[in-house]
């Protein structure tokens, strides 16, 4: 038969998506340029619509492919090379603010007097005392990873669904207790974001951590959702793979965060 499927790739029907989700994620850039000049933020907002229907969508069509058979293991195997790829890609992206961290710390200038060494923090900054709240966090997080392993565990080696629930809804929550301790945390820090380099740098490497802790929790409950619903088989669970990798990558980034600007950098 001509129409008959003698190979083990998915070959893809024509999707709007791709244009959907470059086009939403355009006017959602152009949006916000607008809005940081002091215009309208309606146009971010029209484009954020668009990234999260684009999301939902695409991911929705993914999973009924996975329940219609579509994800043989060829294409279950170059799932799991794009997602290392993506993960590759977001440990550059971390990379960057290591970067300026080091080198402002390392070689700190005074200011006003760009060619004059400085001190490091600069004069004025408090910085926060790893041992108190940041500590407390870490342990959270580190607790969170161990959850999720257990999960992943009790899912392909004993194909256990109530541990592997149970270990979800654990994660799950500590990264939210993490999320609100990081809150609390802001609200007591004694710098700001603007006016000095190190709360520029404190912010958008630990603010950018923050936001990836969100991705991650919300990934790791519509696993959890999904969990519930019977998707997940000891065979076939690339969804939670791709989440449980991702909550790992969020664990180690914070630790050399603790590391490096919490105890070295203070």
């Amino acid at each position: 038969m001509a129409h008959t499927k003698n190979h083990d790739y998915h070959i893809l029907n024509p999707s709007i998506y791709p244009f959907l989700g470059a086009a939403s994620a355009f006017v959602m850039l152009l949006g916000m340029v607008i809005w940081f000049h002091e215009g309208p933020i309606w146009v971010t907002l029209i484009g954020l619509a668009g990234v999260l229907y684009t999301m939902y969508g695409w991911w929705a069509e993914m999973i009924r492919e996975a329940r219609e058979g579509d994800h043989t293991p060829v294409v279950r195997i170059g799932l799991r090379y794009g997602f290392i790829l993506f993960i590759m890609s977001e440990v550059m992206f971390f990379s960057a603010w290591f970067w300026t961290f080091f080198k402002h710390a390392l070689y700190p200038m005074a200011e006003g007097y760009p060619y004059v060494m400085g001190s490091w923090p600069p004069e004025g900054i408090e910085p926060f005392n790893p041992w108190q709240l940041p500590l407390v966090n870490t342990l959270i997080l580190l607790l969170s990873g161990a959850a999720v392993t257990w999960a992943h565990h009790a899912l392909v080696h004993k194909n256990d669904r109530r541990a592997l629930i149970q270990g979800l809804s654990l994660a799950i929550v500590l990264g939210v207790l993490f999320t609100i301790f990081q809150a609390v945390e802001y609200a007591e820090a004694s710098f700001s974001f603007s006016g000095n380099i190190y709360g520029a740098t404190f912010f958008m490497a630990t603010g950018f951590h923050g936001f990836h802790v969100i991705i991650g929790t919300i990934f790791l409950t519509v696993c959890l959702i999904r969990a519930i619903r019977g998707d997940f088989t000891p065979e076939q669970h690339v969804g939670f793979e791709a989440a449980a990798w991702y909550w790992h990558f969020v664990d180690v980034v914070w630790l050399f965060l603790f590391g490096a600007i919490y105890i070295w950098g203070s």
